[in-house]
């Protein structure tokens, strides 16, 4: 599998049915999972918005989480550290993005070791996905 930084938003499409997943569900066998390590939360508050909405059932959303939780155990966690947050708030300056996105944004970078010329960044938000490819990063639209 080739490596790939997952945003959030391309994972709930992966643990609920919506119109991103047949996109998204080959990209998870063509594409290894690796995701900032606050992605969990995040998708679990999208499911939660989704139960508020009525647009998801209670039990909708607990096999959400347990797909959610099977995903889990195979990707790659971004850990937190001072350089990320730093290069999150520098993002910010030069990108229209909402603070969790930069923070998103600015593991990527760390992921990628600096080089996101050589590296995937998987997205369903255009914003996220316009700053991603401005740095350099192959991008692909969930």
């Amino acid at each position: 599998m080739e490596p790939a930084f997952w945003d959030s938003s391309s994972l709930v499409p992966l643990c609920i049915q919506q119109p991103s997943t047949p996109v998204v569900e080959p990209l998870s066998k063509q594409y290894s999972i690796s995701v900032w390590w606050a992605a969990s939360v995040e998708i679990r508050s999208a499911f939660t918005r989704l139960v508020r909405m009525r647009q998801l059932t209670s039990n909708g959303q607990v096999q959400a989480q347990i797909t959610l939780e099977a995903l889990r155990t195979n990707w790659r966690e971004v850990r937190p550290s001072d350089e990320i947050r730093d290069r999150a708030e520098l993002l910010l300056d030069r990108f229209p993005l909402r603070a969790a996105d930069a923070i998103q944004l600015a593991a990527a970078l760390a992921w990628a070791s600096g080089k996101p010329s050589t590296r995937t960044f998987i997205s369903g938000d255009a914003q996220l996905l316009d700053a991603a490819t401005q740095l350099g990063f192959q991008t692909i639209q969930a």
